[in-house]
């Protein structure tokens, strides 16, 4: 249990699929550094499935000892999740990451318009300028600035946000390059890599992360957090978030056409 995950996988390979039996995605991990009871506890599976996990796990890795399965009986593999709550602050992550998928969710049609119709610049600026603009100067300041405070940021699920983050913004760069080398093959690949990186970070967050730090706020740590995240909204200015809900809308209905 005090092990790396990393160290045991590698070392035990059945255990990275009994993970993803759980839906706990530690073998593609790029970070992947955790030790094997900060996996078990940030996941916070029902307990029933979390003495099958273990059950399993043990039986891969000491397949010589006479383990019992779990009293709670056999489970196949992950049930369906029960239906996550929020604390109002971290909700208004949530619903910020929903504007950001809609706009992951156009890349392909946008690229397939670009193939189509040329390179448009005007049209890769103002996605550029959402991603730098909403999703990481608006959404990931309220991250990385507030809510990553209230937890210890050291751990490496935290990493392994921050790790996203920056791999990122190194995307958003290429892109850059790409259009300033009218190189359509770097800005489309940077487009598809964004997309990528994004829809698994986004779903880390909202399945793993968000719940996870919010068992650890008190409800003075949530009336501080709401507090701060409308200090951002305001500093923003007026009609910020409805720029880009806007943008993202009439994105929509053009590569509909």
């Amino acid at each position: 249990m005090n092990r790396g995950i990393k160290e045991v996988i590698s070392e035990f390979p059945e255990v990275g699929q009994i993970l993803e039996d759980f839906e706990i995605g530690c073998t593609p991990c790029l970070v992947g550094t955790c030790l094997l009871k900060d996996v078990v506890e940030i996941h916070a599976l029902p307990p029933d499935q979390e003495a099958e996990l273990m059950y399993r796990v043990e039986k891969a890795i000491y397949p010589e000892r006479d383990v019992q399965p779990p009293e709670t009986g056999a489970v196949k593999g992950a049930e369906k999740a029960a239906e996550i709550t929020y604390s109002a602050p971290v909700r208004e992550l949530v619903d910020e990451h929903k504007l950001i998928k809609r706009w992951l969710s156009l890349i392909p049609r946008v690229v397939d318009l670009m193939n189509r119709s040329g390179l448009d610049r005007q049209l890769i600026n103002n996605g550029l300028d959402f991603i730098r603009s909403y999703a990481d100067r608006f959404h990931h300041a309220k991250e990385e600035d507030l809510l990553f405070k209230y937890v210890d940021e050291s751990q490496e699920i935290i990493q392994a946000m921050y790790s996203d983050h920056i791999t990122g913004r190194g995307h958003v760069q290429s892109i850059v390059k790409g259009l300033e080398q009218d190189d359509m093959e770097t800005v489309r690949e940077h487009l598809f890599a964004y997309r990528e990186l994004l829809t698994g970070h986004i779903k880390k967050e909202d399945e793993i992360l968000f719940p996870w730090i919010d068992r650890q706020l008190t409800a003075k740590n949530i009336a501080q957090l709401s507090a701060d995240f409308s200090g951002v909204n305001a500093g923003a200015g007026e009609g910020f978030e409805e720029k880009y809900q806007v943008f993202v809308t009439d994105l929509e209905k053009l590569v509909a056409m």
